[in-house]
């Protein structure tokens, strides 16, 4: 039997994301003042998002950009999740769609 404890929120997912860019931040021996110049994020952004976790989807792409993770940002979501044959299945059926339809699938 395989248990999964994937149980973070999408507060603690932002908070997980601001640590992690903080980290790349200070091994790279840079201010939030430097950051913002690179990236062009104000200062006061990127101190709210290290404290508070949040900010805008454009300004933590020009971040993570300006630290040289462009690559796994295009990465993200770019290939299909699945754990069962049915969702393979599901996603190969539906890999030409245009539109959604109103039903929801939990996953398990």
């Amino acid at each position: 039997m395989l248990y999964t404890f994937d149980i973070e929120t999408p507060d603690e997912l932002c908070a997980i994301l601001a640590s992690n860019a903080k980290r790349r931040r200070l091994e790279r021996n840079l201010s939030r003042k430097a950051l913002s110049s690179m990236s062009g994020v104000p200062t006061s952004t990127i101190t709210k998002w290290e404290q508070h976790h949040t900010i805008s989807l454009q300004a933590f792409v020009a971040i993570a950009k300006a630290l040289d993770y462009s690559e796994d940002i295009k990465k993200l979501l770019s290939s299909p999740q699945y754990s069962t044959m049915e969702e393979l299945e599901t996603i190969n059926r539906n890999k030409n769609r245009k539109r959604g339809t109103n039903e929801i699938n939990q996953r398990s």
